[in-house]
């Protein structure tokens, strides 16, 4: 139970911490910094949960990167469903408390989307935005699976490196879909994101649960095949 609650912890402050910082400066091609901010956002809490639920859970905080752990014998099947489980509901709790700390700060215009993911930046193309997304993830959980591999040896420096990685992705994908690459961290904002008036995100978010996983599943595949079993 405590590895579950480490990872609804975990992925209720990247979501928060990310998406909420996606809120403040905004995403779009003008403020170029917005991009900066909001990728470092979501690599630093990435950077702070590894070291502090690493040794409990392993800090995976999102269901992409448990797939590719389990498909990596890493995990067992029924811990995969329970950090699924608790990731989505992490993600989900994260973007409640933005829709309180927004309202209470009184901001009354919600109809930002809580920093959900959407297909803006690849002018509404679904098959672009599933390509964006799988290249991303394949490309982050490709990274987690060769840092935590036993052969790589990288020890206390591993935190950081798949916390730069996520910042890297992000880069690029803020532009094009706003990088979810994280079912989990998807979810919570859509559906506050619909409450709230705009049912977009909602209407595209099969592409940021679906295109993770695929991604993933890929990562671990070649990632098996290139590397072979671990010891």
């Amino acid at each position: 139970m405590k590895k579950y609650i480490a990872e609804f912890i975990g992925t209720a402050v990247l979501t928060f911490m990310g998406c909420g910082t996606a809120m403040l400066v905004g995403c779009d091609a003008v403020n170029g910094v917005g991009y900066l901010l909001t990728a470092l956002a979501f690599g630093l809490s990435i950077v702070a949960c590894a070291y502090c639920i690493g040794n409990i859970s392993g800090c995976h905080i999102n269901p992409a990167v448990s797939l590719g752990v389990l498909m990596n014998d890493g995990m067992s099947s029924k811990d995969f469903i329970g950090y699924v489980i608790a990731q989505v509901l992490g993600g989900f709790c994260a973007a409640l408390l933005l829709f309180a700390v927004f309202t209470l700060g009184g901001v009354t215009d919600m109809t930002g989307g809580f920093g959900s993911n959407g297909l803006a930046g690849v002018n509404g193309s679904i098959g672009a935005g599933l390509l964006v997304e799988i290249i991303l993830t394949f490309i982050f959980v490709m990274t987690i699976l060769g840092v935590t591999s036993k052969k790589a040896g990288h020890g206390s420096f591993g935190g950081l490196i798949i916390g730069l990685t996520l910042t890297f992705v992000h880069i690029l994908g803020i532009g094009l879909t706003g990088t979810s690459v994280n079912p989990a961290r998807s979810i919570g904002p859509a559906i506050m994101a619909a409450c709230s008036g705009n049912v977009d995100p909602l209407a595209c978010l099969w592409i940021f649960i679906v295109a993770p996983f695929i991604g993933a599943a890929l990562a671990a595949v070649v990632w098996k095949s290139l590397n072979g079993k671990e010891e």
